[in-house]
């Protein structure tokens, strides 16, 4: 694992937190004002932390020019850098972002119709980005795989994915594991829609990769979210 000291980890987290909340990279001098250093500081800070693989950077043009001119340097963090920070924390803390984005979700297939939930997976596997906080990743991915196995159950007439998750078990890591299996099994059965199953592919893996990273406790709280979204989906079953 890499190694971070306390001050490289909070410069992490700064960069961390910055990206998501402008949703995209950040000049260093930002993250020098949210630190409360001289800049020139926090630009070596991050060009170290670009070294050890958790931090990138780039050069775009300064807003204040349309045409060609200077260029200001912007960094990122690495999708190596959420799974690190979890780590480092003892696992993703459950705080009150993921338990808004959980209730946000929930609100969202509760106001949708069932004739809609392929709209809303193609949303979803859309903005699926590799830079979000392993938690919040597997919550969205969890309603993907559910979507998902909804539109397999709307093929398949006499046939109920749903009930076969049950089946196998539905809670707990177990549960987490075997919706992902079930629901990309129905979707690789199929000879269409091949950029769905790729994008499906792709974005499990990065599922059960988060899942290995993460903590019983969040485990356990991406569970009771699978089991909420079960009975939403339960009306049309």
């Amino acid at each position: 694992m890499i190694k971070l000291t306390p001050r490289q980890r909070a410069f992490l987290n700064k960069l961390f937190d910055l990206y998501h909340e402008h949703q995209g990279p950040v000049h260093y001098s930002l993250v020098a004002e949210k630190l409360g250093v001289n800049r020139f500081s926090a630009y070596d800070m991050l060009k170290l932390l670009e070294k050890k693989g958790v931090a990138r950077s780039d050069y775009v043009l300064a807003a204040e020019h349309a045409g060609p001119g200077r260029s200001m340097i912007v960094f990122y963090p690495t999708k190596q850098a959420a799974s690190l920070l979890s780590q480092l924390t003892g696992d993703i803390k459950i705080n009150e972002e993921w338990r808004q984005v959980k209730e946000r979700i929930l609100q969202r297939l509760r106001e949708t119709k069932s004739a809609n939930y392929r709209e809303l997976l193609n949303e979803l596997l859309a903005r699926m980005p590799e830079h979000r906080s392993p938690l919040i990743y597997c919550t969205e991915m969890i309603t993907a795989l559910l979507l998902n196995l909804n539109r397999a159950k709307e093929k398949a007439s006499g046939m109920n994915p749903f009930r076969a998750l049950a089946s196998l078990g539905s809670t707990g890591e177990a549960g987490l594991g075997a919706l992902a299996g079930l629901s990309l099994g129905s979707t690789l059965t199929e000879k269409a829609d091949v950029s769905l199953s790729d994008k499906l592919l792709s974005c499990t893996k990065h599922y059960h990769a988060h899942l290995l990273n993460l903590s019983e406790e969040a485990k356990a709280s991406l569970s009771e979210f699978l089991q909420e979204a079960l009975v939403i989906f339960d009306r049309t079953t």
